[in-house]
């Protein structure tokens, strides 16, 4: 199974968050899936680490490199069909990086990991 992260999610399972429910650490945990991070979420994540928001343990590149790297995850680009399955999606939801991971997971037929009600409001499974 694929799974693209959503960035709360994300940050969640690498530091053993309490927030992350006992479905999803389960799904993050095991190897057969097959875990993404949108560039999106990493954008997102430099942005609020930037603006003092996101306290990381280090350099931002550098330590979500290594935590993506540790935990298996892969890097998902923004592709073309990402971007048009973002121009079709209705205005439910206003985050720019939230719409381009729904966006994302219905092209490449993900599941989406994420805490936020807001997404499945979308036609996108979500966990």
């Amino acid at each position: 199974m694929k799974i693209l992260l959503d960035t709360p999610v994300f940050l969640w399972a690498i530091t053993d968050g309490p927030r992350l429910s006992a479905e999803q650490r389960q799904m993050f945990l095991d190897e057969g899936t097959e875990l993404y991070l949108s560039v999106a979420s990493i954008w997102e994540m430099l942005i609020k680490a930037g603006l003092g928001k996101l306290p990381l343990p280090g350099p931002a590149t550098e330590y979500l490199g290594k935590q993506m790297e540790k935990n298996r995850i892969a890097l998902l680009p923004i592709r073309i069909a990402h971007l048009s399955e973002l121009q079709e999606l209705p205005p439910l939801h206003r985050d720019p990086f939230d719409r381009m991971l729904i966006a994302q997971a219905r092209a490449e037929k993900m599941r989406l990991l994420s805490a936020d009600a807001r997404m499945r409001e979308y036609d996108v499974e979500v966990t």
